[in-house]
């Protein structure tokens, strides 16, 4: 077998592959032998049917058959022995494959690019410092009494925070559109689950009022057809409720499961839990800052083969979270995923490229750790512990993630690191929320 290799770009190879004419037609007769044994012919025993008579009737097939067998083997062959990644499968030309001929194909693949990494050095980073305070405990307290709140009719005129029962039709001029209804909606006012200047409509309204208020919809409102529209709404109202939050009490604390269930006990486990949510929200920053770094400093060609699997994992992903059970991922479109998908995809090489630079390996005590800091979350802490270490996919997960926190712990070693404090609130919000925070302040 002879093999020729050209270089069309860093992340392209075409392979000329030639075959001896003496290895396709063993293949073949080899192949024709086997269905002489196997096939049923009128007239012949199974096995007893001549050589001749299954070459003359079907040995065209089983020709194109073992020319595509001898394709797929001399391919593997090939890129083993040029020491060829492949980052996808490849396309497959024949050329030639004549009877009595050498069969010789060309095969366009992708590979992986050969990666440089830059100076980690010039990553610069802010690294979140925060606290969880007294007050933030009180006002998750706060939080947790109005989750908890009950809703009582009043009769009197709706205010900021009430609770309103409402029936409401939404009109394009004269035209009820599609979406724009609903019956027995409960809003709160202030929410602002609504589109602006709606839920400010209702306020003053009280039970059984009837209402026509006008409201433009965003610029970026999500139906295309809403965009920058004004419309009108018909409004009537049915309840106005206010919230009645529960006292802070023992009674309060019992609802939480607590095998101590007095209020020290709740701050505890509250704070405790604002903690390990805060510690995971600085870890992410930090970590999706250095690799935005290293993003930004590394130039890599990326085969779109490892663009179009980041592209199906995200469609799948937004389709479990969205779609419900049997929705079909392949309806959204590619378009939507493919800048994220580039990012991931080479973010997942220059990862790769540290890990082997730096020859990182799986810390074993690393992964305990992980685990358990994980189980913590749960109420049967060593049951989730065994599940992982169980379960071999699970753990692999697991393993990865420690691998990636190593990664960042090796690029922290050479960037630029500057130290910015934040309050509780500000540091667990996404990054952009977290820096328009801070400039605000």
């Amino acid at each position: 077998m002879q093999v020729s290799v050209e270089t069309t770009s860093p992340i392209e190879r075409v392979l000329t592959i030639s075959v001896p004419a003496a290895r396709v037609d063993e293949k073949v007769s080899s192949e024709v032998a086997k269905t002489a044994k196997t096939i049923r012919i009128d007239g012949f025993r199974k096995g007893k049917v001549p050589v001749s008579v299954v070459k003359k009737r079907y040995g065209q097939g089983i020709r194109m058959d073992a020319v595509e067998q001898i394709m797929r083997d001399a391919y593997v062959e090939a890129i083993q022995k040029e020491s060829i990644q492949p980052a996808g499968m490849p396309s497959i030309e024949p050329k030639n494959f004549a009877e009595g001929a050498d069969l010789e194909f060309v095969v366009k693949i992708e590979v992986y690019p050969e990666v440089t990494l830059a100076d980690n050095a010039s990553i610069k980073v802010d690294r979140v410092v925060s606290d969880v305070t007294d007050a933030d405990v009180d006002v998750m307290l706060e939080t947790l009494r109005k989750q908890n709140a009950e809703w009582t009719a009043v009769e009197r005129v709706s205010a900021d925070g009430d609770q309103v029962t409402i029936d409401f039709v939404g009109y394009l001029g004269d035209e009820a559109f599609e979406g724009g209804a609903a019956q027995a909606h409960k809003l709160v006012l202030g929410s602002n689950t609504m589109i602006p200047g709606f839920e400010s409509g209702v306020i003053g309204a009280k039970a059984g009022e009837e209402r026509t208020i006008s409201v433009t919809f965003p610029d970026d409102y999500q139906a295309e057809n809403l965009k920058g529209k004004e419309a009108t709404f018909k409004i009537t109202v049915s309840e106005v409720a206010e919230q009645i939050l529960p006292e802070l009490d023992d009674a309060f604390v019992e609802k939480f499961g607590l095998a101590d269930a007095t209020i020290d006990a709740l701050r505890a486990e509250v704070r405790k839990n604002m903690e390990r949510e805060l510690n995971q929200a600085i870890k992410a920053k930090l970590k999706n800052a250095l690799f935005d770094g290293l993003l930004s400093i590394n130039e890599v060609e990326v085969p779109s083969a490892l663009i179009d699997q980041e592209v199906d994992a995200l469609r799948k992903q937004a389709a479990s979270q969205f779609g419900g059970e049997g929705f079909d991922a392949s309806q959204l479109p590619a378009e939507l995923f493919q800048d994220e998908a580039k990012k991931r995809a080479k973010l997942g090489l220059l990862i790769s490229e540290v890990i082997k630079k730096d020859e990182l390996k799986v810390d074993d005590d690393r992964v305990r750790a992980f685990l358990e800091d994980m189980a913590q979350a749960y109420q049967e802490p060593q049951q989730v512990i065994d599940f992982y270490l169980k379960n071999k996919e699970q753990m692999s997960q697991v393993q990865s993630a420690v691998l990636e926190e190593q990664v960042v712990d090796k690029l922290l070693e050479s960037a630029q690191v500057t130290e910015v404090t934040l309050g509780y609130e500000d540091a667990i919000k996404p990054n952009a929320q977290a820096e328009e925070a801070g400039e605000e302040a």
